[in-house]
């Protein structure tokens, strides 16, 4: 008889994630059959923005989430930049890249160690760590107290890459130096002396820590190299300018089909976000972002998310840093739980060893920004990468204010409901399949979610509630 498991919230990530997965025997084992992941909460950053000067979206849309701030700040200085046709001095364009590049590693080696590593290591003996479940552990005593040890590393070299960031951007998360028409900071001697030395340490945590433990995992728990694939599809906004016009890119973009092994362009007309499944009118449903409304309905028959599903010519796609790796063609082997976290180690190491290497770019004392002009009437555009995946920002500008933002973030690609075909979205997709051992403990679920690293606090979706009497009510437990 099938069961039904509810894991809500989901810990060990950003933001309010509810899973319901129905358990059921197939070939006399019992497995995940249907899946359905849930952002249980909304807030208000793109209905906050419409009227505002357009300079402040790229400080209020970094308050979207505190790991990932500056890929929005970044997002949303392309996006006007594009709107008043202006260009940034190389040394923005550079000093952008470092901040972006110390601010993706940080994220990644905090996913690993501080959201995913439990999955599979008991942690230390004391609160927060304990209860813990009796679960699946096959590690023995010496090599789970090394990598409890490491993750403790791992806390200071998380700590020690948001410094980097902040050697340039003043601060971080929440950056002031981003800013349309370049960077607020200009670079010193001493601050390029500091940074190089930061790129050190974090190289070497990478390189010597972090790839050889993901690597061991893997080799303890090889099931979940053929477990997690998903929906398939992978897909790339790209990232970090190697050249004023952007169109040189390190990350670059593109999109691959399910059994497919050539990277395709991408044609941003075809990005839709869907609804059906979301607590959203109805009649917004596979729009454009750049037309997107966002009308929330609930309760609403059908629906139970607060994340949209977007959808590239009506299909889901996977985004983060397996997709980015095999477009890259710098990882083929493959789409699981272990691939996910094997490609994001490597993404890692590839930025850390880039960093230096920018670094030299850096001219101290020299320009670092070009005077923004708001434009009375424009639309735009900012693309870029997120260390979870694609992420867009979508402008209109009417009479010199913000008169429509709309964000698509690489958690609303990954983590999205069902479309209006009630295809599943890529992380509903990646837990069919997965085997439950205990119902009352399913650490499996918890592994097949936590590979994709989801951010819900980016989920931004909201408007004013279609009753006033509902403007406080939330589905599901309040934990704020």
């Amino acid at each position: 008889m099938p069961t039904v498991i509810t894991i809500d919230p989901v810990t060990r990530l950003e933001g309010h994630l509810r899973v319901d997965v129905t358990v059921d025997s197939v070939e006399g084992k019992p497995q995940v059959v249907e899946a359905r992941v849930s952002g249980t909460s909304f807030r208000g950053f793109e209905t906050m923005l419409v009227n505002r000067d357009p300079t402040e979206a790229p400080h209020l849309t970094q308050r979207i989430c505190g790991v990932c701030s500056v890929p929005h700040g970044v997002a949303a200085a392309l996006a006007l930049e594009q709107a008043g046709q202006s260009t940034i001095p190389e040394n923005a364009r550079v000093l952008r890249n470092l901040v972006l590049g110390a601010n993706f590693i940080q994220s990644h080696i905090l996913h690993f160690y501080q959201f995913s590593l439990l999955d599979y290591v008991g942690g230390p003996g004391m609160p927060p760590w304990e209860p813990q479940w009796d679960v699946d552990r096959r590690l023995n005593a010496e090599d789970s107290a090394r990598l409890v040890d490491h993750y403790r590393l791992a806390l200071q070299a998380a700590r020690a890459t948001n410094e980097m960031a902040a050697v340039f951007a003043g601060r971080q998360p929440h950056s002031p130096a981003l800013v349309p028409g370049g960077f607020t900071n200009v670079p010193t001697a001493d601050q390029v002396a500091l940074f190089r030395k930061y790129c050190g340490t974090g190289a070497e945590f990478i390189r010597r820590v972090y790839v050889p433990d993901v690597d061991f995992i893997a080799s303890r728990y090889p099931e979940y190299s053929k477990l997690g694939r998903g929906c398939g599809n992978l897909l790339a906004f790209g990232g970090f300018a190697l050249d004023a016009a952007g169109r040189e890119l390190f990350l670059t973009g593109g999109r691959m089909t399910e059994g497919g092994r050539e990277v395709q362009p991408l044609k941003l007309e075809a990005v839709t976000e869907q609804v059906t499944c979301s607590w959203y009118d109805n009649g917004s449903t596979n729009r454009h972002p750049a037309d997107g409304v966002t009308q929330a309905v609930y309760p609403k028959e059908g629906a139970y998310s607060w994340l949209k599903a977007p959808r590239y010519e009506g299909e889901p796609y996977e985004t983060g840093p397996l997709a980015r790796m095999t477009i890259d063609g710098l990882y083929r082997q493959g789409i699981s739980v272990h691939d996910r976290h094997r490609a994001r180690a490597a993404e890692a190491l590839r930025i850390a060893e880039a960093l230096p290497r920018w670094l030299d770019q850096v001219k101290p004392d020299e320009a670092v920004y070009t005077r923004y002009a708001v434009p009375s009437e424009a639309e735009a555009a900012g693309l870029t990468e997120a260390p979870r995946g694609a992420l867009g920002h979508w402008l209109k500008i009417r009479q010199g204010k913000i008169a429509h933002y709309q964000v698509v973030t690489p958690t609303c690609w990954n983590g999205s409901p069902r479309d209006d075909r009630q295809k599943p979205g890529p992380m509903e997709k990646a837990l069919v399949g997965t085997p439950v051992a205990d119902a009352k403990q399913p650490v499996e679920v918890l592994r097949v979610v936590h590979s994709f690293d989801p951010c819900l606090a980016c989920a931004v979706h909201v408007s004013r509630p279609v009753h006033p009497a509902r403007a406080l009510v939330f589905p599901g437990p309040r934990t704020d």
